[in-house]
């Protein structure tokens, strides 16, 4: 569920970019603007106008293409209003025409009555159906934020997180100054979408780009670094979490336990990457980024490694080496 409630005048108000765009234009039923839309979906209410609604799913959009309409009109002009009448005495959302179809007086004023938005599209059908469905799954997808850095390195979207004071923004900055690419920094918004993967932007769209440098202040990265060094969301494919060094702490050196972690019910990869003075940590996750695109080729490096090791041992090199050629035994 969305956070707050969405309504069919926000959907109506909403600024999506032309491939998005929904087109939408209200020309009827305007007291219905403020009815909540409460489901990512949308429904095509063919049978209904036909007389069967006993699974009607009246809590989603009504969409009229091009059949609908033209039902619409053969029972009007039948004049059997019966289907009709009972259409409207459900708590219907919105209704859409698309194609730019345009109902008739008495189809309007049975809105206007209803409190029912009537809207119109100049999409087709399955143009608007697609993107609709896009942008409603948007809108109500599971939401969570998270205190970290989303950066994009080498394309994968990686979320660096850690304590307070160790050293993220820092490391974004030193990858945002090495080509890659920062989507949010401090407080990151993440949405699953398909429930199979989580996108992260800026939780304040005005402020995303924006960068807290202890020592320096706040620093705006598409001014210092040109619009080609931010970007607005991305898939979150692998956490970097940042820690202080333990020196009572076994680290993994081979990296053949991959740990998971998991964000609003998807499983992300994630690696720990302990700091300490020396270490050169934004060239570790630059590796650690194209060693997961290698991983996404079907290529490990860690299991590659491990089956050279048993074939060098079954080879028996490995005793000879050991033992030496001369040994005997």
């Amino acid at each position: 569920m969305a956070e707050k409630p969405f309504t069919v005048l926000d959907l109506l108000d909403m600024e999506l970019p032309g491939h998005n765009s929904l087109n939408l234009e209200c020309i009827g039923g305007r007291k219905g603007l403020s009815k909540c839309i409460t489901v990512p979906d949308i429904n095509r209410p063919g049978l209904a106008l036909s007389g069967f609604y006993e699974c009607f799913a009246f809590s989603r959009v009504q969409l009229f293409g091009l059949e609908e309409a033209a039902f619409l009109k053969k029972l009007q002009s039948e004049k059997n209003y019966e289907s009709l009448d009972k259409l409207f005495t459900y708590d219907i959302p919105c209704i859409v025409f698309t194609h730019d179809l345009y109902p008739d007086k008495d189809f309007l004023q049975r809105a206007e009555n209803a409190h029912i938005a009537i809207l119109k599209t100049s999409l087709d059908s399955t143009e608007f159906s697609i993107r609709a469905l896009r942008v409603l799954s948007n809108i109500f997808a599971p939401k969570k934020t998270m205190h970290g850095v989303l950066v994009e390195v080498y394309g994968v979207g990686l979320l660096i997180t850690g304590h307070s004071g160790v050293g993220k923004s820092e490391c974004a900055l030193e990858l945002v100054e090495r080509g890659h690419r920062l989507v949010a920094d401090d407080i990151v918004e993440i949405r699953c979408v398909n429930g199979n993967s989580v996108l992260g932007q800026g939780a304040n769209a005005f402020i995303s780009h924006h960068m807290e440098i202890r020592g320096l202040g706040i620093i705006n990265i598409a001014q210092l670094y040109g619009v080609g060094s931010i970007r607005e969301q991305k898939e979150i494919q692998l956490v970097i979490k940042l820690s202080e060094w333990d020196d009572s702490k076994v680290y993994d050196r081979v990296g053949n336990k991959q740990e998971m972690t998991d964000i609003l019910g998807v499983k992300v990869p994630v690696i720990e990457v302990p700091v300490k003075p020396g270490r050169n940590v934004p060239i570790i996750i630059e590796a650690a980024a194209m060693n997961e695109r290698l991983k996404y080729k079907g290529l490990d490096s860690a299991k590659d490694f491990n089956q050279n090791i048993l074939k060098w041992i079954e080879s028996g090199e490995a005793q000879t080496a050991y033992y030496g050629s001369d040994d005997s035994y």
